[in-house]
């Protein structure tokens, strides 16, 4: 609430049972994005009221997505594509040979509800400054490739999610549109 009435709107959270309440509890003004791992199982959950999801990692979440929107008569839901970029096995997201697959199925072109609208990814949890600028330009290489490629049509195509607390400022460097500073303001 001290965000809150300090002029914030926009908040992420990482997990959908810690999402909900807060939901409920929170003034209803409030843009919420779901920034953390969701399960399929829990879509339907948050369907109804985020603003976006930064956390489709796999082409079965996103069918799921669509699948609950349509349910609902949502008419669009902004997500991202998570891509798996750190190496960390704690990680998820598509993989490089899950990416190239997701990109060459018709399913990107039969999304009527679930919006594309550009890709996540988050670098090692490393003190090595020069290894989470290379994953960072590593993520914003592949957000130009499809920008200019597959999505060079999509005007919704904009948004770059990298970066944390630590290496927010090594992000802003590679062009994110949104970095992700929990704990630097909520410890």
């Amino acid at each position: 609430m001290e965000a809150y009435e300090a002029g914030q709107r926009l908040f992420g959270e990482n997990r959908v049972q810690e999402l909900l309440p807060k939901y409920e509890a929170l003034p209803k003004e409030i843009e919420w994005h779901l920034i953390g791992t969701l399960q399929r199982n829990k879509v339907k959950y948050v369907v109804p009221f985020v603003s976006m999801i930064h956390s489709i990692d796999s082409m079965r979440l996103l069918e799921e997505v669509e699948k609950q929107c349509a349910r609902l008569d949502r008419d669009s839901l902004p997500v991202l594509l998570q891509l798996h970029i750190s190496g960390e096995e704690t990680k998820h997201g598509f993989t490089p040979e899950e990416l190239d697959e997701f990109l060459q199925s018709d399913l990107p072109d039969r999304l009527q509800h679930a919006q594309i609208s550009g890709i996540m990814g988050m670098a090692a949890l490393t003190d090595d400054a020069a290894l989470v600028e290379s994953q960072f330009a590593q993520l914003k290489q592949i957000f130009d490739r499809l920008k200019q490629g597959r999505f060079a049509n999509n005007p919704h195509f904009t948004e770059l999610s990298m970066g944390m607390s630590h290496d927010y400022k090594i992000a802003i460097q590679y062009g994110a549109t949104f970095v992700r500073v929990g704990s630097a303001i909520f410890g």
